[in-house]
């Protein structure tokens, strides 16, 4: 019997295909159930199912491997061909909100496909919203490579600095109720935090300044002339390429004539030190993935216990006056969340999440079972995929502690993208629900702030807590830059991005619409170093693309 049941499996398998297509939502599949043939199911019967069973069990709610399962680690491996499994085809629209965007998802699909071979990342999710609903999330390779365990939809990972978003939440709804200035001097709520001086001046650190990584509080690296130099490389490089022609050569007669005139042994040695700094390019600075801090496994109670790593250190740079990201800076920023709101910090971020619908969004912690928690990987010196050591994010929950999934991230882009265009609409519409954070909040934390910096794309800056690129157009015909925030995560084996790309809304053709009005889109990977803004950008410009083409 055993074996007449075999003989009939293998048929019945070399006939219809593979059980399951995988880990898939929108225009490609319905969530929760695998993509099954009806005919084969129904034929085979019960006993051939408790056949099958351990066949059958992967197929739900999996996701179809990037790689060829005999080669995890082949970067360049090809894709399987998919074949059309009965009514629910991985190739017809299941979802209403998705109709429409075909072009899109396949597009979008290809470049995430050619995104993780080229960085050999073992998973990535994607989700896209358009207008306020989720259109497409899916799992590409592996969430625990051990395991064969496939990426989907659920799947929780790190979003490290996107934590910084989130904490911005806090700050702005304690804002909003009065209950924080955001320019006081952070010992108003926090005087352990001491005071401090720059180069012999008393000088003030705010929540403004923290939030906008203004503070002049170090980051990871430690080395404050090794900071300073790569600041003053980056400027000079900055300014090589806005300086006009004849001030430049000006510029190098003067350096010239100062060059003849050093010859003494002193001058000479300066002179070669200059010129090593020169040629080793400080600009390049020691990766974070090199620092020490960032692997800590020190298990810390509470924001303000966090804040004996840094809180005795010197500020790298008077506040206000020089950009410098700092992670510790949202350590402080929690600590000051506590202290207005009444609240441990978790206590009061998971109220919010709770206001979001966040669900699946928590602190990172080793020992609660956090279902559809992902592995996390990188390449060791003989490239070679490896898991990332164990580490604690309790002394940095604001600015990079946190595990989410893209469905709740789109949640969390959506309400802000809401409250940012509610104000629009209130006159056609005057039964809109007040958004989370209201429009002048959003429209202050969206708006970039002078001196900063947006690493993760260069014609942005630094707002609140969000990167933001500003609308611009030089040339007709030509390049079009749209407005859109976003805010990029880096952390030990993960890389993620949250992108808001908002509706250009003509004020006067808005009757019939309501708000959120744009794409988001939401990427997570469990592998460190991966940019990932450009890549979400190209595709909430092409979900763009296909609304139009709708509308």
């Amino acid at each position: 019997m055993y074996r007449l049941l075999s003989s009939v499996t293998a048929r019945a398998a070399a006939t219809t295909g593979p059980a399951w297509s995988g880990g898939r939502r929108g225009a490609h599949g319905r969530p929760g159930l695998p993509v099954m043939s009806l005919g084969w199911a129904g034929g085979l019967g019960l006993g051939l199912g408790l056949a099958l069973g351990a066949k059958l069990a992967v197929g739900l709610r999996g996701a179809v491997p990037t790689q060829s399962p005999a080669d995890p680690e082949a970067v360049g491996a090809e894709e399987p061909h998919e074949q059309t499994l009965g009514p629910w085809s991985p190739h017809t629209p299941a979802l209403p909100a998705a109709r429409g965007f075909s072009r899109a998802i396949e597009s979008s699909r290809d470049l995430l496909h050619r995104i993780k071979d080229e960085v050999g990342a073992p998973g990535i999710v994607i989700g896209v919203s358009v207008d306020g609903k989720e259109v497409w999330s899916e799992g590409l390779g592996y969430a625990d490579v051990e395991n064969r365990v496939p990426c989907k939809p659920e799947t929780v990972m790190r979003i490290a600095s996107i934590s910084k978003s989130l904490t911005m939440v806090a700050l702005a709804k304690l804002w909003e109720a009065g209950k924080l200035d955001l320019d006081l001097p952070v010992q108003h709520y926090v005087p352990e935090f001491p005071e401090k001086e720059y180069e012999g001046e008393k000088v003030s650190v705010t929540t403004r300044l923290l939030i906008s990584h203004l503070s002049g509080i170090r980051h990871y690296e430690k080395d404050m002339k090794k900071v300073k130099e790569e600041k003053a490389y980056k400027t000079m490089k900055m300014m090589k390429g806005v300086m006009p022609s004849d001030q430049e050569k000006e510029l190098k007669e003067k350096g010239g004539k100062n060059h003849e005139k050093s010859d003494s042994p002193k001058a000479k040695a300066e002179q070669e030190n200059e010129v090593r700094c020169r040629h080793s390019k400080p600009g390049k600075k020691k990766n974070d993935f090199d620092q020490g801090e960032l692997y800590l496994k020190e298990k810390f109670e509470n924001s303000i216990e966090s804040l004996r790593l840094f809180k005795n250190d010197p500020l790298f740079f008077k506040p206000g006056s020089q950009f410098l990201y700092s992670t510790f800076g949202y350590t402080l920023l929690a600590a000051i969340v506590e202290r207005a709101s009444g609240y441990k910090y978790l206590d009061y971020m998971q109220k919010i999440f709770h206001d979001l619908d966040m669900l699946t969004t928590v602190q990172e912690e080793n020992e609660p079972v956090i279902y559809n928690r992902a592995r996390f990987y990188v390449y060791n010196k003989k490239k070679r995929l490896v898991n990332t050591p164990y580490v604690d994010n309790s002394y940095k929950w604001a600015g990079g502690g946190f595990l989410s999934t893209v469905g709740d991230l789109l949640k969390f882009g959506n309400a802000m993208l809401y409250g940012y265009q509610v104000g629009l609409f209130k006159n056609s519409n005057e039964n809109l629900l007040p958004g989370y954070l209201k429009p002048e909040t959003m429209v202050m934390m969206w708006t970039p702030v002078p001196n900063t910096e947006m690493s993760w794309d260069k014609e942005g800056k630094y707002a609140m807590a969000w990167g933001v690129v500003e609308k611009k157009q030089t040339y007709g015909s030509c390049r079009k830059q749209r407005h859109y925030a976003s805010h990029t995560g880096g952390a030990v084996g993960a890389s993620s991005v949250l992108l808001v790309l908002p509706e250009e809304l003509d004020p006067e053709a808005i009757n019939n619409k309501v708000p959120p009005r744009g794409i988001i889109v939401s990427i997570i990977c469990n592998m460190q170093s991966v940019g990932l803004n450009s890549t979400a950008l190209k595709i909430a410009l092409e979900f763009d693309k296909d609304r139009a083409d709708l509308s």
